[in-house]
């Protein structure tokens, strides 16, 4: 018998889904068991868009072709990777949609044969056809960055948020969804540098408190922190709230009073690229930071202190380092 005022809880196993626990608890203890549950079982929000979109696609293929989407049979999951390799999609693309059927599997508590070996095989045969490298985000050099920051009117607010958004976005190796969520209220300003804090981001979703720190430059026109502080006078008196905002347009239509909507970080990426050229993305920001770090010869504990990545391989993985001209050691052979 369950001791006095304490009610008899569900007995939990592995085969229980994690959804239906957290509703299954819901009513028998502290709201917040139940939140700490969903919490676990949420991704960032960029994964979960993406799984979304990707769960669509999968039902609509069982739809058309009249086959069982949950549990999905080793089948099934062959047709739809064969079908996404013909259409085609890239290998990290049909690797997450898997990783979406897998993930819904289990909040459904589902098995799934994701993993199955036969279709571990088809997955290789599959790498082999559409290859294994990714496009990605491409880095500028500091000099390209100087100049297009030379171009920008420092007179308009566009310009004034554009040069401490690349800036800040550079100098603090951001994500572009770090970026966003960054509120004023999170920032510190020292003798010595301006503090960011980032209370969540997309490999810390546990939300420990993690730091960036951004530096003076000699040169003011190029210097972040004289960025941040022309852009904060911007906002007037605030001292919470989105660090960047959109603008609102005004009668002539041309952007104009900083609003207070936070930037999406879809707006971000067009921002880069209307200012460093078509070729980059927010991503390369985060990479071209890495890229001129390990050119001026910082060590990987240096650049991990600000990227806050957790592996040498991901700082090999986000450098641009792959011009086998430029960048060869077979410069310093001394023949």
């Amino acid at each position: 018998m369950a001791p006095k005022g304490k009610k008899n809880l569900p007995v939990v196993t592995g085969e229980l889904p994690a959804l239906a626990l957290a509703n299954d608890l819901a009513g028998q203890v502290t709201p917040n068991v139940g939140r700490y549950l969903t919490m676990g079982l949420e991704g960032a929000n960029n994964t979960r868009l993406a799984y979304s979109a990707d769960l669509r696609s999968y039902e609509a293929f069982c739809a058309a072709h009249e086959l069982t989407p949950w549990p999905a049979a080793v089948a099934t999951l062959a047709s739809y990777v064969a079908h996404l390799a013909d259409i085609p999609r890239k290998l990290a693309t049909i690797n997450r949609h898997l990783a979406a059927i897998e993930k819904n599997h289990q909040l459904l508590g589902l098995p799934s044969a994701v993993n199955a070996p036969a279709l571990d095989v088809l997955r290789k045969g599959v790498a082999r056809v559409v290859g294994k490298k990714q496009k990605q985000a491409p880095a500028f050099t500091v000099a390209h960055l100087k100049k297009c920051i030379t171009e920008l009117d420092l007179t308009r607010p566009e310009g004034v948020r554009a040069r401490a958004l690349l800036l800040i976005g550079f100098t603090g190796a951001f994500r572009r969804s770090e970026l966003v969520a960054l509120n004023l209220e999170h920032i510190e300003l020292t003798d010595a540098a301006l503090i960011l804090n980032l209370p969540k981001s997309k490999t810390n979703q546990a939300g420990e408190l993690e730091q960036k720190a951004v530096f003076y430059a000699s040169n003011p026109l190029f210097c972040s922190i004289r960025a941040y502080k022309a852009w904060i006078e911007m906002l007037g008196e605030r001292t919470t709230g989105p660090l960047f905002v959109s603008l609102a347009r005004g009668k002539t239509g041309m952007a104009g009073t900083p609003s207070r909507r936070r930037l999406s970080d879809r707006r971000v990426n067009l921002l880069v690229k209307e200012h460093l050229g078509e070729k980059y993305s927010a991503h390369s920001l985060r990479a071209s930071f890495i890229t001129t770090a390990k050119l001026n010869g910082q060590s990987n504990e240096f650049i991990k202190n600000q990227t806050k990545q957790k592996t040498d391989a991901m700082i090999s993985r986000y450098s641009r380092l792959d011009d086998i001209i430029a960048y060869n050691a077979a410069h310093s052979l001394g023949l």
